[in-house]
């Protein structure tokens, strides 16, 4: 195990400055929420809780919030059993197409949010699906931009993978699906884990895709705060970003403690 030593001080030196500059935009946005003016400025004009309370009783932003939050969930959950799934295939397959397959799913971290949105809201309106417009285009929409993260996670988790503890477990009577569910399940869990929680995080933000496929009767957040800062440049976009980077570390802190108890409970 590496010492903390052993680290090279330029490294600390470069980790630290790359930390500082993803910090201070989430500083800026949370100082800007809270400012006391009626226009959204930097340095804000005194600290105010005005516009958290305005978005709190907000019916555009609180609607946007929750529903943001169900699409975010939804998204979730398809993209993992997709991803897992992709990842398990990839490798443990021999075929040829593995390394091509495996570029093709990772396509949509590549291509920009709005080409794929584009891409997905002239498909839906040429072969007329009925998913234009749509929650369920919506969705697919989201798990498409989601699901390589989940594959990526739960690959890495795979590698190196002894197969022969499987085998092991079958070998004492344990059928395919305890075998998995008992012994490979548990092992990659914490990548699983991992790429949910990448897979909530990119889609409950997701602004780039949300745009060409937003359902006409329900507007996501991000699309909200656009047209908030569009027609009025009120501070409260930035309120509705406070509680926004608050459900980011409530969800980064729960899945890290959850991870803690399941390695209690094996113990």
């Amino acid at each position: 195990m590496t010492s903390e030593s052993s680290i090279p001080l330029t490294f600390r030196i470069l980790s630290g400055l790359a930390f500082v500059i993803l910090l201070v935009p989430v500083l800026i946005v949370i100082l800007a929420g809270l400012n006391a003016g009626d226009y959204l400025t930097f340095p804000p004009q005194g600290l105010s809780l005005r516009w958290v309370e305005a978005f709190l009783t907000s019916p555009t932003f609180v609607p946007a919030y929750i529903f943001s939050f169900v699409l975010a969930l939804c998204a979730t959950l398809v993209s993992t059993v997709i991803g897992t799934a992709a990842a398990l295939y990839l490798t443990r397959t021999e075929s040829r197409l593995a390394s091509a397959l495996r570029g093709f799913f990772m396509l949509p971290i590549v291509l920009p949010g709005v080409v794929i949105g584009l891409a997905l809201y002239v498909f839906y309106s040429w072969t007329e699906m009925g998913l234009a417009r749509s929650f369920p285009g919506l969705l697919a929409g989201h798990v498409l931009v989601t699901c390589p993260f989940v594959i990526a996670t739960v690959t890495a988790s795979l590698v190196g993978f002894d197969r022969s503890m499987e085998e092991a477990a079958r070998s004492l009577g344990a059928t395919p699906w305890q075998a998995f569910s008992k012994v490979t399940l548990r092992i990659i869990g914490p990548g699983i884990g991992a790429g949910a929680l990448f897979a909530f995080i990119i889609s409950f933000g997701q602004f780039e895709v949300t745009l060409f496929l937003a359902v006409a009767d329900y507007q996501p957040l991000p699309l909200a705060m656009y047209i908030s800062l569009r027609y009025a440049f009120e501070p409260i976009a930035a309120a509705a970003g406070i509680f926004a980077i608050a459900l980011v570390v409530v969800s980064t802190v729960l899945s890290s403690r959850l991870v803690n108890l399941r390695r209690i409970f094996r113990a």
